[in-house]
């Protein structure tokens, strides 16, 4: 799920404006220890496979809470090869429960794994997929359903574990896609950790970002594990050997391991910075908009908020200098490209998804944000009068 430009958070406002985790509560970032990290690595001759890549596997499995993660080249290549790992384990069943709204990239990940996706619909509310349309969607060839935290926010992997067992589908997977929800928590565990296997971007305008392309797949187990880390590599049982088909070349460099190495520390409060943000523009708010509720585990990746009146209100922004942008202006089911390749949806149809799909307005959020240009935006949302 990187590399898309529609992914990108909107960029600052266009002009000057008038812990649970032992990865919380670290000292500044200064842009001299970047530079010394990377510099210090490219001074290794290592740029692949060495000590960058493997401490930042341990490092971020550890703040994940699994015993296992493999980092890729990038956050889509990391959905594909957990569909082809998941695949293989089940070569029976080729179905996947997906949202309807993510922005395409589960389901370009499953057409790449041959396999058909499934469009559920979302919670009105959260804008995260929904569980009961998730039990509509199964079937006897349903492989896995992808957990979406989509913006930052946190779908309950707990519950809907639940309503997989109770509708007689506790075989199906669970994978979560965490590319906008680094950091999140459900509960006491961090996202990442509630499924059977989960995927990662490191896109630089994520909650951690390196600079460059990059993801990661995450898993508690031992057989998916090692099934991913073949696939990110050939296939390969040993150097040249293939023993798996399937595979492709999906690596993440050593500059890159080591950028991410250097900011995990601050993830915590990186997204304190971000969840207040959003606070504030909540605070800020006119009648008749409202802000998508992650959780209380969010981390507000994107702030989001649906009106009625989305197009008016993009344009008062543009007008006070303030850069906007929509997450994601077409759902999945509906691109044109994907029309003659197979897919199902909900039964009872996607409603909640149809409806949102033309409300949805994403603003400024990101860390470096000066309280000049949040009160800018903030003033800018206070003086629209959706009427």
């Amino acid at each position: 799920m990187t590399g898309a430009a529609g992914r990108n958070p909107p960029s600052r406002p266009r002009k000057s404006c008038a812990s649970r985790s032992t990865i919380s509560g670290a000292s500044p970032l200064s842009g001299d220890e970047i530079e010394a990290n990377v510099a210090a690595t490219i001074r290794t001759g290592w740029w692949l496979n060495g000590e960058q890549v493997g401490g930042f596997a341990g490092e971020f499995a550890h703040a994940v809470g699994v015993a296992h993660c493999v980092p890729v080249a990038n956050g889509t290549d990391a959905l594909e090869i957990a569909l082809k790992a998941l695949s293989s384990r089940d070569p029976q069943r080729s179905e996947v429960v997906c949202a309807a709204n993510a922005g395409g990239y589960a389901a370009t990940a499953c057409y790449q794994a041959r396999l058909t996706p499934v469009y559920a619909d979302i919670d009105p509310h959260s804008q995260l997929i929904a569980v009961d349309s998730v039990v509509r969607c199964l079937s006897g060839d349903t492989l896995a359903v992808v957990a979406t935290h989509l913006y930052g926010g946190v779908v309950d992997v707990l519950r809907l574990r639940q309503a997989l067992q109770e509708a007689g589908y506790g075989h199906v997977a669970i994978l979560e896609d965490c590319a906008q929800a680094h950091g999140a928590f459900l509960g006491p565990q961090r996202v990442g950790s509630l499924g059977d296997v989960s995927t990662f971007s490191f896109y630089p305008t994520k909650n951690l970002g390196a600079f460059g392309d990059a993801g990661a797949v995450c898993t508690p187990s031992a057989d998916l594990f090692a099934i991913v880390d073949s696939l990110r590599q050939y296939g390969w049982a040993a150097k040249y050997a293939i023993g798996r088909a399937g595979g492709r070349n999906s690596r993440m460099d050593e500059v890159q391991a080591a950028i991410l190495r250097t900011l995990l520390p601050r993830l915590d409060a990186h997204n304190a910075m971000r969840r207040s943000i959003v606070a504030r523009y909540k605070a800020a708010a006119p009648a008749g908009v409202r802000f998508v509720e992650g959780g209380e585990g969010a981390v507000a990746h994107l702030a989001v908020l649906l009106s009625p009146q989305r197009d008016r209100l993009r344009e008062h922004l543009a007008a006070a200098g303030i850069a906007t942008d929509i997450h994601y202006p077409i759902l999945d089911c509906d691109q044109s490209g994907w029309t003659s390749l197979p897919r199902r949806i909900d039964p009872a149809g996607l409603p909640v998804s149809r409806q949102s799909v033309g409300r949805l307005l994403s603003l400024p959020c990101f860390v470096g944000m000066t309280e000049e240009e949040i009160d800018a935006v903030c003033g800018a949302l206070a003086a629209f009068s959706g009427t």
